[in-house]
């Protein structure tokens, strides 16, 4: 007969060395985790992060750029509708008063016509319609209510006309507020990275950036022509402007962004162009080799064209970078993004 024997039980004490054991090498496990902190990014790691930052924001910036100049292009439009219809009605009132002026001189001469007093009751457009009315109105009388119905179709196309583009300016609005909060965000990201330096790490960045600058302008002394009178004449004032600070959707005379640079030099030589970086690259010559580019030239960067500065020879541009520096001179190998084209104006 086969002995049915029950497993024998471990023993208090090897429970307890077990439980000990486990014990400790959690222990050792969680000890090892907290020896081995994650390392403080180093100061080029953070640099190369809060750039990638700022040239995010520098996108929003300008999608930001397109919704503000939509929004003004509406409110002008808007404007101009409403002063549009309200001269309008002016004109269907006089019409309106001039054919209550022949009625009273009808009545007083012995009575107003059935069909000019149901004028006068009510909208005319239906009665234009119906030969028999209009038998009995005089031509003139026809041709004044000809008016009055011309002038109500217009008013009615103009206030439709007017209502569509404020449900357009409502939408832009919106994505404005959008966009000036994706860059704000950016922005806020960034300075926090970038306050996470050491204050002698922050003082060495910013030695570089000053020294990359004064290198490039140095680079840019005695080298090239101006692609026109105008061209030299934008250059030489974005010169002026030299040492001012970039912010987004600035467009001078005391900050800029990187457009907003850009449009108010050649304003300043007496040239109209876009607003926006990417409007920007739609005007003028297209030059796509880096050797042919004059001075003067617009110049633009990264794959959507989101940052454009001025061509100063040599090489170099001069632009207004990002939020935290200054309108500058730069070498374009430095920009960060591809040399996508230029553009003579």
């Amino acid at each position: 007969m086969a002995s049915h024997r029950r497993p024998k039980q471990p023993s208090r004490a090897r429970v307890t060395v077990l439980t000990t054991a486990a014990a400790a090498a959690v222990a050792l496990s969680s000890q090892a985790a907290n020896a081995a902190p994650s390392e403080k990014p180093s100061k080029d790691e953070v640099k190369a992060k809060v750039d990638k930052l700022y040239e995010e924001a520098e996108q929003a910036t300008e999608k930001f750029n397109g919704a503000k100049e939509k929004q003004e292009k509406l409110q002008k439009e808007i404007s101009t509708i409403q002063d549009n219809v309200a001269r309008g009605q002016d004109e269907l009132n006089e019409l309106r008063d001039s054919m209550g002026l022949a009625a009273a001189a009808q009545y007083r001469s012995g009575g107003v016509d059935p069909s000019l007093q149901l004028f006068l009751s009510s909208n005319p457009d239906d009665y234009l319609d119906k030969a028999s009315t209009a038998d009995q109105l005089s031509a003139q009388q026809v041709e004044a209510l000809k008016k009055i119905q011309e002038k109500q179709r217009e008013l009615a196309q103009e206030r439709s006309e007017a209502s569509e583009k404020l449900k357009d300016l409502a939408s832009t609005r919106t994505e404005l507020g959008k966009k000036k909060q994706q860059v704000q965000t950016k922005l806020s990201e960034a300075r926090t990275l970038y306050n996470s330096l050491t204050a002698a790490e922050k003082a060495k960045l910013e030695a570089e950036q000053e020294r990359a600058s004064r290198d490039s302008g140095r680079e840019v002394l005695g080298s090239g022509t101006a692609a026109s009178g105008r061209a030299g004449a934008a250059y030489a004032w974005a010169q002026s402007q030299l040492g001012k600070p970039y912010v987004y959707g600035a467009t001078g005379m005391s900050s800029y962004d990187c457009s907003g640079l850009t449009s108010r030099a050649y304003a300043a030589a007496g040239v109209g162009i876009p607003r926006t970086s990417e409007a920007q690259s739609t005007i003028g010559t297209k030059i796509y080799s880096q050797s042919q580019l004059q001075v003067g030239d617009l110049v633009f960067f990264f794959n959507d064209l989101h940052h454009v500065g001025l061509y100063a020879g040599n090489g170099q541009i001069i632009h207004a970078p990002r939020t935290g520096t200054v309108v500058r001179y730069e070498s374009m190998g430095t920009i960060g993004g591809p040399f996508m084209f230029g553009v003579r104006v």
